[in-house]
């Protein structure tokens, strides 16, 4: 693994990230879902030795980002294309995570591929108050339900306040972008519902929504949201014609993204504040030559098997805590 330099811990400083880790699937069959590809048998050959790599090259991944900013491993981060809570748990016994006290939170969905979301939290920085999962009710073009990832909300306690984290991985764009934008709207009001639902409890709440939302900060599906629930997208101005979270067709996107409620700007004594927001995508996530230098080092391209990390950059903000 590459070795990165040591920082000075700034313990009021917390990193909430986002990662869509690429289909970390184990290698049992589910007869429940369709994971046939990632099986040892399979045309992707996705054995043990390619399944361990994978969870320890994720490990170090994670356990790196933010580290400039805050000197220490990340205190919440929302995974998305995670099979089920036993990969969860073989990525938190890595090394490079085993001394980060996290634990998780997770639930099975009806995704037909058998991928969720959940999140990962450092238990001595965060306090679970409770959890629960939304579904989105989607159909195929002929009426059959398309069954997707759920929506998680988890509620809690970050070093003393209160927030509201929501976790999304929406609809792709396998079908073409237009022809599956109306499935990711759907999506975008129903975060905005369960935003609003929140705010009827509690006005002042302070609420996080990170995800691969398979849109950019540009599309309707995001400017919907954050119209609707008075979001701000500190990741607007990052995407650039060199610069994204993921690349398709030699063009870069920032499909993964967090926003937040705008109290988070508010700099009162002992509640977290937004400080910054950015791509993690140091070279070793990279590919360094070739025709695809610079982008994501993924685990497969097409049938081919490349051994990287994901296909998706996390991303990242940071919070303050201000004594």
């Amino acid at each position: 693994m590459p070795e990165l330099d040591d920082y000075s811990v700034k313990n009021n400083l917390h990193t909430i990230s986002f990662y869509n880790v690429e289909n970390l699937f184990d290698v049992k069959n589910d007869k429940k879902t369709f994971d046939d590809d990632f099986l040892p048998n399979s045309y992707k050959n996705w054995t043990a030795d390619r399944y361990n790599n994978k969870l320890k090259k994720l490990s170090f991944a994670i356990s790196n980002i933010g580290k400039t900013e805050t000197g220490k491993h990340p205190a919440l981060i929302g995974l998305a294309e995670v099979e089920n809570a036993k990969v969860i748990r073989n990525l938190l016994n890595q090394e490079n995570l085993k001394s980060c006290h996290y634990e998780f939170i997770h639930y099975d969905s009806l995704d037909e591929r058998g991928i969720d979301v959940a999140l990962i939290y450092d238990k001595t920085i965060f306090e679970v108050k409770h959890s629960e999962v939304f579904t989105i009710k989607l159909f195929n073009h002929d009426g059959s339900p398309d069954y997707t990832r759920d929506i998680l909300l988890v509620k809690g306690f970050l070093d003393g306040t209160l927030i509201h984290v929501i976790v999304n991985h929406w609809s792709s764009r396998r079908e073409g972008e237009k022809e599956s934008e109306e499935k990711r709207l759907i999506a975008s009001n129903k975060v905005a519902e369960i935003i609003s639902n929140v705010r009827n409890e509690d006005t002042e709440a302070k609420i996080i929504v990170m995800g691969d939302f398979n849109d950019d900060p540009s599309n309707e599906s995001i400017k919907n949201l954050l119209e609707k629930a008075n979001l701000f997208n500190p990741m607007e101005t990052l995407r650039s014609f060199s610069r994204g979270s993921t690349n398709h067709n030699r063009q870069w996107n920032l499909f993964d993204q967090i926003f937040f409620t705008t109290n988070f700007f508010t700099h009162n004594l002992d509640t977290l504040a937004f400080d910054e927001a950015n791509i993690f995508d140091p070279n070793f996530l990279k590919i360094m030559n070739g025709r695809f230098k610079g982008t994501p080092f993924r685990t497969y391209n097409g049938k081919r098997y490349e051994g990287g990390y994901s296909d998706h950059f996390p991303v990242y903000a940071i919070f303050k805590r201000n004594n």
